[in-house]
């Protein structure tokens, strides 16, 4: 409870890697941010549950040699013990491939271990917000990648609305839900409405999955006639 009072407001962050030089200077990078806090550390797949059972993170930055090393899908056995978590894949050099593996595992993100730390303050709001975060370059690849594997039939997209269409144009251009909502002078609950019903229809799971299904599938979307608000 005491912890709880201390950190409320903030987003709880577990850092779990190998390397106690990365676990300590995330912390230490963290540390300065108002609405950010590293609650707990681990050094390993066992450690890793242990501390998130423990501390109940919002958000987990997990190595990826870690989660290689697991026998079981660590990311699932963490989001079951904290449903909340949301876990990043964190990599000193993430292939498309892996990328790809993670985000069906169900990490929320991937990052590289080499990019500016700034990054890593960012990515943690956007995730702990419900956005998923994967280097832009790998976004293409990884729509190849999902052409070349074993075909999943999607629902039928002559099935989407001509709004749900066009929230998926402003999804495209990374708008975000409140963002979308404004615009369209709709409530941000009407637009989460929205995006569950497209999932439902064209069969994927998150807004990772979307853009790419729209990438692979070519879709004729309608133009976004507006530039997304400063951020």
């Amino acid at each position: 409870m005491g912890t709880a009072r201390i950190l409320k407001g903030k987003i709880r962050v577990l850092v779990a890697d190998k390397e106690g030089i990365f676990r300590l200077g995330l912390r230490k990078l963290l540390a300065v941010e108002d609405d950010l806090r590293v609650v707990g550390e681990a050094e390993n797949a066992a450690q890793t549950i242990a501390r998130a059972e423990a501390f109940r993170p919002d958000v987990a930055f997990i190595q990826e040699e870690i989660l290689s090393d697991s026998e079981a899908n660590l990311i699932l056995e963490v989001t079951k013990v904290v449903p909340h978590c949301k876990v990043v894949a964190t990599s000193s050099s993430s292939s498309d491939e892996s990328s790809l593996r993670h985000v069906r595992n169900g990490a929320s993100g991937v990052i590289l271990k080499t990019v500016d730390p700034q990054l890593f303050i960012k990515c943690a709001r956007r995730v702990f917000q419900g956005e998923t975060w994967v280097p832009q370059r790998q976004v293409t690849n990884m729509a190849k990648l999902l052409e070349a594997g074993p075909p999943t039939p999607p629902r039928p997209v002559d099935t989407l609305t001509q709004r749900e269409k066009t929230i998926i144009s402003y999804l495209m251009q990374g708008w975000r839900n409140r963002e979308i909502s404004t615009h369209l002078s709709i409530s941000e609950q009407t637009v989460k409405n929205h995006l569950r019903t497209i999932y439902d229809k064209v069969g994927v799971s998150d807004r990772l999955e979307l853009v790419l299904y729209a990438i692979h599938q070519k879709m004729e979307l309608p133009p976004v006639q507006a530039t997304a608000p400063p951020r």
